[in-house]
């Protein structure tokens, strides 16, 4: 088994955690790079045959440079990092992986710039992570113009407001804030809001654990990446009965964010568990009635659902009203 590492340095939102720390000083090893430099200089004294071959080697070596990494600690026999844009010194390894003799799974660590070469790209590389129709020149990416507010800035506005008049009111998103709204409750309620990374269990856990403390959570995750913490869902929520706030979105499906990312089955798989309040909001402003209703269940889980885009157009109230339990339109 070969496993390649595309280790870009991009992520939706700035990384958290303990992986994205351990590959930046990877790479940035005073280790490594004081024996790449002090191996050009040595090659350069050497014939030309021995300088490509230092140079075919120079990759496995850095493996070695840096002893025992946490890949070699899970199984693996580790190679890198290595330029991913310098075909010259990738093709090689590749080919000498595919080749080798090895009785152990391989994972090579390839380092690159999302966007190389395309400036626009290289400087926001955020917004180049799925584009619409651009401009090649300038790099705009054309949007229609919106005719309603955008559910997901619907659903941040009527959190904040809520939050406003309960302090026991917390945000919780894996990796997604600007997807979410969530940097907008961040930037308003930095203490009360929490970014635990790509970890969608944990962040459902982690509501669960602070329901259970008094705190009012709203775990805010697309439908889809939902799905990646079902057992916790269940086991540390639903069963639990706790109150944690489940708001859901990109439910049903997006468009342009693609079939992966359509919010298809959140109300088969949380429909069949005990005790679940769920909604769905057919405009922004049961949206906004809707977050003011969650804040007020506090005796059971409960999931809000809405949709990717802007909404139809209604006035809005500066407040949600809670809606009756049990009751549709």
């Amino acid at each position: 088994l070969i496993v390649i590492l595309n280790d870009n340095d991009m992520s939706i939102a700035p990384p958290v955690g303990a992986m994205s720390a351990y590959l930046a000083r990877l790479a940035s090893s005073e280790t490594y790079q004081a024996f790449r430099n002090f191996a050009k200089q040595l090659a350069k004294r050497l014939p030309r045959f021995f300088e490509d071959q230092a140079r075919k080697a120079e990759e496995y070596a850095k493996g070695m440079t840096m002893g025992g990494t946490l890949f070699e600690e899970l199984g693996f026999y580790y190679l890198g990092p290595i330029d991913g844009h310098n075909l010259d010194h990738l093709l090689p390894v590749l080919q000498n992986a595919r080749d080798a003799d090895i009785d152990a799974p391989i994972l090579i660590h390839v380092v690159t710039q999302k966007g190389k070469g395309y400036p626009p790209a290289e400087n926001s590389a955020d917004k180049y992570h799925g584009v619409v129709k651009f401009d090649v020149v300038t790099g705009t990416q054309k949007k229609a113009q919106a005719n309603a507010p955008q559910f997901t800035k619907v659903f941040a506005d009527s959190l904040i407001a809520e939050a406003e008049r309960d302090p026991k009111i917390v945000g919780i998103t894996a990796a997604m804030p600007s997807g979410t709204g969530m940097d907008l409750f961040a930037k308003r309620f930095p203490e009360r809001c929490f970014d635990v990374g790509i970890a969608e269990q944990h962040a459902v856990t982690f509501a669960a654990g602070l329901a259970a403390e008094g705190l009012k959570p709203f775990a805010v995750i697309y439908s889809t990446f939902l799905q990646r913490a079902y057992d916790q869902v269940v086991h540390d929520v639903a069963i639990q009965q706790l109150p944690v706030r489940f708001a859901m979105d990109r439910a049903g499906l997006v468009g342009a964010d693609g079939a992966t990312h359509a919010g298809s089955f959140d109300v088969a798989y949380l429909g069949c568990l005990p005790g679940f309040v769920i909604m769905a909001a057919a405009d922004e402003v049961e949206l906004r009635h809707m977050v003011a209703t969650q804040a007020q269940i506090g005796d059971r889980p409960s999931a809000l659902r809405y949709p990717r885009g802007e909404g139809v157009g209604l006035e809005l109230p500066a407040l949600g009203d809670p809606l009756a339990i049990g009751r549709g339109r």
